[in-house]
């Protein structure tokens, strides 16, 4: 995409002095180095937020959060990084400059203007064939479903007719080319080399931006016997589904006034809900909230109310969207409906009032989770209390601080019926259990980063020269694996672009690794001062790792009875000694 001239942007951020930025929100007072405050971030009484000066970035040694200038104002004011860089452009006296773009971001921009013109003309094409006398029953079925002609115009609905080249004809009588209309996802080309309407018989649903820029469509089907029942586009240059939130164009106003956000899953959701008066609502779309959604709600608010269905699916969903708000740093509350409901047939039955008292009486995401818990264990027997705490005391290792930790702890033994003291021991288990274990889905914690990946953060800001040198010795493989190998790697990428800077390394980190480098980075003194040993340290783990699965392999095989494994144990035997060889060579 398009970008601010990075030069532009250095010479803001020298100008744009972070203290003095942050003091308009935060009293700082210098404690040598560093200038220190109560975090604006989180509730505290003994200030932890940190500001750097001289490198340009702040952390909170209580919540976490951290970053440099333009991620505090993203944060603090809820607006996107272009705003921030206008903001404090206009109030340091800079003028902006035009966005810089080489000849592939000028061709890929004018793409991205076409389809958004294709998607525009679509949206006006499918709404006046709903308005069109063909779609009477169309008509009739949207109003059946509870969805006012006012909601249906507000959400942009529409109809896409059964024929196949309907959309099509209208499409190139505008003057837009085949190939961009297949590139739109809006067209198919089937095997036989036809190419037709991708949306047919379908209620169609435009999906926008939170400008609202029409960027994608859902078609709902019309018949019992039509597959799928939801259609989506496709992927293309301007829609990524886990990058958008469907119905933030239209409720982002309210969730900014009214300091939060109600997630429901569907389009029909978000209709009722938004119709009956509930408008800071936004939609997921079926699926479990990703992290780029949720920096994308960030930007309007910091709590969140999940409405997901009652089924499994959709309590499964609403978990794991809860953990990533948490981690993410967002208050969360879930509101649960009668089985059979979800928010759409609730509305339709119950009204908004009965709906709102459901919103009112949200659980905290904790409490939510005990009670999810509890309900696979009978607490009146004595090893369904001790299946219940088993269970139980993996969720603290999602918990963000130690204050809500104790919290959960306590509730935990009220329920089991036990004393605190005796979980405790157990708890700090399966916390230190599981930090040892991560999934791929779990977010990178400072606890999690080894000394040596400390080490090469700590001098990617304070000395970057050397720790680049180093960084530029190891192999993607190398990082693979690793807490941090998401800000090792994308320094890496920032070096061989030429771009790298730690202010740029900052600017492009998610707000979690962007938390780990200024935790690291406000630390006085570096873990490591030889970068070149920490990546040998990492290499050196990546070959222990692999002589590790060498030897397990080896021992598999030894114990199978028969010879015809030989082959496979000579060839590993060579790979072993081929690894401890290596290893050697970097003590």
């Amino acid at each position: 995409m398009a970008l601010f001239p990075q030069r532009f942007v250095d010479d803001l951020k020298q100008q744009a002095d972070i203290v003095t930025v942050i003091q308009d929100y935060v009293s700082l007072r210098k404690t040598g180095a560093t200038y220190k405050g109560l975090c604006p971030f989180h509730g505290e009484r003994t200030p932890s937020f940190h500001v750097n000066r001289d490198k340009g970035f702040f952390h909170c040694f209580g919540c976490g959060v951290g970053g440099d200038v333009f991620k505090f104002l993203e944060l603090h004011e809820k607006i996107s990084f272009p705003e921030a860089v206008k903001q404090l452009a206009q109030r340091f006296g800079m003028s902006l400059p035009e966005l810089e773009q080489n000849d592939e971001q000028r061709a890929g921009a004018q793409e991205r203007e076409t389809l958004l013109k294709i998607h525009e003309v679509a949206a006006a094409w499918f709404s006046a064939q709903l308005a069109s006398p063909a779609a009477a029953r169309v008509r009739a079925l949207v109003a059946n479903r509870g969805v006012s002609d006012e909601t249906g115009t507000a959400i942009g609905l529409g109809w896409a007719p059964s024929q196949r080249e309907s959309l099509k004809t209208a499409l190139l009588g505008q003057g837009f080319s085949l190939p961009m209309l297949l590139r739109a996802g809006l067209l198919v080309q089937r095997d036989d080399g036809s190419v037709i309407d991708r949306f047919r018989n379908r209620l169609m649903i435009p999906i926008c931006r939170d400008t609202g820029a029409v960027i994608a469509f859902g078609g709902r089907a019309l018949e019992a016997d039509q597959q799928p029942k939801y259609l989506n586009s496709p992927e293309t240059p301007i829609y990524s589904k886990g990058r958008t939130l469907y119905g933030l164009n239209l409720s982002k106003a309210a969730i900014r006034q009214g300091g939060f956000a109600v997630l429901v899953e569907g389009y029909f959701d978000f209709a009722q809900v938004f119709q009956a008066g509930v408008q800071p609502v936004v939609a997921s779309c079926g699926t479990a909230l990703t992290p780029q959604q949720a920096q994308q709600l960030r930007r309007f608010t910091g709590k969140v109310v999940l409405s997901f269905d009652p089924d499994a699916a959709g309590q499964a969903a609403a978990t794991k969207s809860c953990e990533m708000l948490v981690a993410e740093g967002f208050e969360v509350n879930v509101a649960t409906l009668p089985a059979g409901d979800d928010p759409d047939t609730f509305v339709r039955k119950h009204g908004r009032d009965a709906y709102g008292e459901r919103l009112r009486r949200s659980q905290p995401y904790l409490e939510y989770m005990l009670d999810r818990t509890a309900a696979g264990f009978n607490l009146r027997a004595s090893d369904g209390r001790a299946g219940f705490v088993d269970a139980a005391l993996p969720i603290l290792d999602r918990i963000p601080d130690r204050t809500r930790q104790e919290l959960f702890v306590k509730e935990v033994a009220a329920r089991a019926g036990v004393s605190e003291d005796a979980i405790w021991p157990r708890a700090k288990k399966a916390v230190t259990s599981h930090a040892q274990s991560p999934s791929n889905s779990q977010l990178a914690s400072l606890s999690q980063v080894t000394k040596a990946e400390k080490g090469l953060i700590w001098l990617l800001v304070h000395q970057p020269g050397q720790a680049l040198e180093a960084l530029g010795t190891l192999e993607p493989a190398d990082l693979e694996g690793l807490a941090s190998s998401s800000v090792l790697d994308l320094a890496l990428k920032l070096n061989n672009d030429k771009r790298f800077s730690p202010s740029v390394l900052l600017e492009r980190l998610s707000m979690a690794d962007a938390q780990i480098v200024t935790g690291i980075a406000s630390e006085s003194e570096a873990h490591a001062h030889d970068a070149a040993e920490c990546a040998r340290i990492i290499r050196r783990r990546r070959w222990e790792r692999e002589r590790s699965v060498v030897q397990r392999d080896i021992d598999r095989l030894q114990q199978q009875p028969n010879g015809s494994t030989s082959a496979e144990i000579e060839t590993l035997l060579m790979r072993k000694m081929d690894l401890i060889r290596m290893i050697e060579d970097l003590n």
